[in-house]
């Protein structure tokens, strides 16, 4: 049985975590360059084979990108001082796993991997809102894979690659009004 002191306790860790992660706004921060470069990809007149194996090379950066932003804006990347920051990292390395269907559809329904792939980015957010105590998180883990799926039906990919850059900017504004709101 958890006591209510344990539960005051992961609070503080949680709120802790988000605090010195500023709620991984340099992770989607990051992504707001990798959906820029996806939809510059999606905009080009490739082949949609060849746009979908550039929309995974131009994710392959976000570490990276991620990392240098985080010093910018003063996040402790590793956060080692707080175990929930490895449980933030288990959160997004699930992801990983869920881009094996991404992969499917590149081979099954070429023209539908965008959508997809927006799907599983959005619903990877859910964990997010619990781990940072965010409202944004939850509202995006639930309207981007919807949008998503929408938009992927009836319009081209880079329709959806134009959607996804501007909820990312949108994204980002919310998380920085939530860290100011929590500073």
């Amino acid at each position: 049985m958890i006591t209510n002191e344990q539960t005051a306790t992961l609070n503080e860790l949680r709120r802790d975590c988000a605090k010195q992660q500023k709620k991984g706004l340099h992770f989607i921060l990051a992504s707001v360059f990798i959906w820029a470069a996806v939809l510059i990809v999606h905009l080009t007149n490739l082949p949609i084979e060849t746009k979908n194996i550039l929309t995974f090379c131009v994710a392959c950066p976000l570490m990276p990108l991620a990392w240098m932003i985080s010093k910018l804006i003063h996040v402790d990347f590793q956060g080692k001082s707080n175990p929930l920051t490895s449980l933030g990292l288990l959160f997004s390395v699930n992801q990983i796993l869920y881009i094996l269907i991404a992969m499917w559809v590149f081979a099954a329904v070429p023209e539908k991997m965008l959508m997809v792939y927006s799907m599983i980015f959005g619903a990877h957010l859910m964990p997010y809102s619990w781990l940072y105590q965010s409202k944004s998180y939850m509202v995006m883990s639930i309207v981007v894979p919807i949008l998503a799926l929408v938009i992927g039906l009836i319009a081209q990919p880079y329709v959806l690659a134009i959607f996804m850059l501007c909820v990312e900017v949108f994204f980002s504004l919310s998380l920085i009004m939530e860290n100011r709101e929590s500073a």
